[in-house]
């Protein structure tokens, strides 16, 4: 039994208590590989900065590394953040991965900083930038498509590679650009699942494909994320679960300080504690059977033609049978062995 729906990942590669980033990075390649032979339609990483928990803000670059390591999978970023760069830069460096791995690199685009304000302000932003969200992407598409918007300059690499372009968003904002711009969309369910179903209803309502960059024959395609957790036995999954939701209270709510065992556990039964929780409502564990209903039925609740996962699963052994046992195509072999 399988779910009705290509299903893609996101990675973001975590840092996990007294681990190093190189480690984490280690385990985000050897779970890609696993993915790899499985069917799974595209891994996305995902553009933060100055957090010590997330090793993938140099995202680029982990795209490249990861891409080297597998060969069917798709690649990309989920998402970079539009604002934070040169969509000239963009075009080069995407330009360069598509030149590298040809037919294997996705571009998705987010509007938020990825951060804070004093780290906006390092990465030398003011905020302001979002406001062009916009005609960033304009501009990123035309040199992409070889169509610069900026006459005489040109992406190189980049020029006509037309690596595909993705809308990302947790609002209402995002649904309304991506349909206006007649491009994928991708909502980050998995953690602000507030506005999903208003979001996927808007970008279905006014996907234009008279004015879409992909062209006239262009159909909407909307991209729903949610938690996994599978495993043989249920309790595995859950136990895995309720780590996988403590350090989530332990990552956003201790900051500056370390909590015990016991001050995350007390924190679940309080506001703060069920306000994270609540991020992460969108989560199946259990079972593969459990599971895969779980996903067909979110899957129809918002007209999902995709659905891209985050394996929540803090054992990493674990996270290697929730793909095994989630797999579009079943695999002969253990992919990690």
């Amino acid at each position: 039994m399988s779910v009705s729906r290509p299903l893609s990942l996101l990675d973001l590669a975590v840092v996990r208590s007294g681990e190093s980033s190189a480690e984490a990075i280690s385990r985000s390649t050897r779970l890609a590989k696993t993915a790899d032979g499985l069917g799974y339609t595209r891994l996305w990483f995902a553009e933060h900065h100055n957090m010590p928990h997330i090793s993938s803000s140099a995202t680029a670059l982990i795209i490249q590394h990861v891409a080297a390591a597998t060969r069917n999978i798709r690649v990309g970023s989920g998402g970079i953040m539009l604002p934070n760069h040169a969509p000239l830069m963009i075009a080069e460096q995407f330009g360069t991965l598509e030149t590298l791995f040809p037919g294997r690199i996705d571009l998705g685009l987010g509007r938020a900083p990825g951060t804070d304000g004093a780290t906006m302000r390092a990465l030398r932003r003011d905020g302001t930038e979002a406001d062009r969200f916009h005609s960033d992407i304009m501009e990123l598409h035309g040199y992409l498509a070889g169509e610069s918007r900026i006459p005489g300059v040109n992406a190189y690499p980049g020029s006509g590679t037309n690596v595909p372009l993705f809308i990302l968003g947790s609002s209402l904002f995002g649904a309304q650009l991506a349909a206006q711009l007649g491009l994928p969309y991708a909502f980050a369910s998995h953690f602000a699942p507030q506005m999903l179903s208003q979001a996927a209803h808007m970008y279905r309502e006014h996907f234009d494909a008279s004015n879409s960059l992909l062209g006239p024959d262009a159909k909407p395609h909307f991209i729903a994320a949610a938690n996994v957790i599978a495993h043989d036995d249920a309790d595995v999954a859950r136990s895995q679960r309720r780590q996988a939701e403590n350090s989530w209270i332990r990552n956003m709510l201790g900051r500056n300080k370390t909590l015990t065992v016991e001050e995350v556990e007390r924190l679940r039964d309080h506001p703060a504690g069920t306000q994270v929780l609540g991020m992460l409502q969108r989560t199946a564990a259990g079972t593969p059977d459990e599971v895969t209903a779980w996903l067909d039925a979110f899957a129809d609740e918002v007209a999902a033609d995709e659905l891209i996962l985050v394996n929540l699963a803090p054992d990493e052994a674990v996270q290697h049978r929730t793909l095994e046992l989630l797999a579009p195509v079943p695999a002969a072999v253990p992919a990690h062995s």
